[in-house]
């Protein structure tokens, strides 16, 4: 690639860019509005999902890793608690610090939402998609997650 070229790829990946944010941004905005039941908000949603997905968590942790304020993670971490969807034990190592995980209840309603989610998007999928954009959109998900772990 020339110097001159520069500009050009910079402007196609701009570009690019702002038209995957628009594709995806949309499509979170209808599954969210295909839900059968009201979602739980995105907070709650990002809270439950890490606890999942990484297991234990300090909430310093658990706000430093979803880039959440400590100040509006206390308030989720309360409700969550008397909802019994997650428990907060003492730090064995740090009687100062507590440890967070999700209840099989917390789980539940992790799953309920995905599958509600999922069963609209496989529908729509299945109604406004070839065999072979399918595939397409497969290997485009495949990298949307190399790029979202970069």
């Amino acid at each position: 690639m020339t110097e001159l070229d520069a500009p050009a790829r910079a402007d196609e990946l701009a570009s690019l860019a702002r038209v995957v944010r628009e594709g995806v941004g949309r499509l979170n905005w209808r599954m969210r509005a295909e839900a059968d039941a009201p979602a739980p908000g995105p907070t709650v949603l990002a809270v439950l999902s890490r606890l999942y997905r990484g297991g234990t968590h300090t909430p310093g942790e658990l706000a430093e890793a979803e880039r959440i304020h400590p100040q509006s993670l206390t308030r989720v971490l309360a409700t969550l608690t008397s909802r019994e969807l997650i428990t907060r034990a003492p730090d064995p190592s740090d009687g100062r610090r507590s440890l967070l995980d999700i209840t099989a209840a917390g789980r539940a309603v992790l799953r309920e939402y995905s599958v509600q989610r999922e069963r609209w998007l496989a529908s729509a999928m299945d109604r406004s998609l070839s065999p072979t954009e399918q595939q397409l959109l497969r290997l485009a998900s495949e990298l949307l997650v190399r790029v979202a772990e970069a």
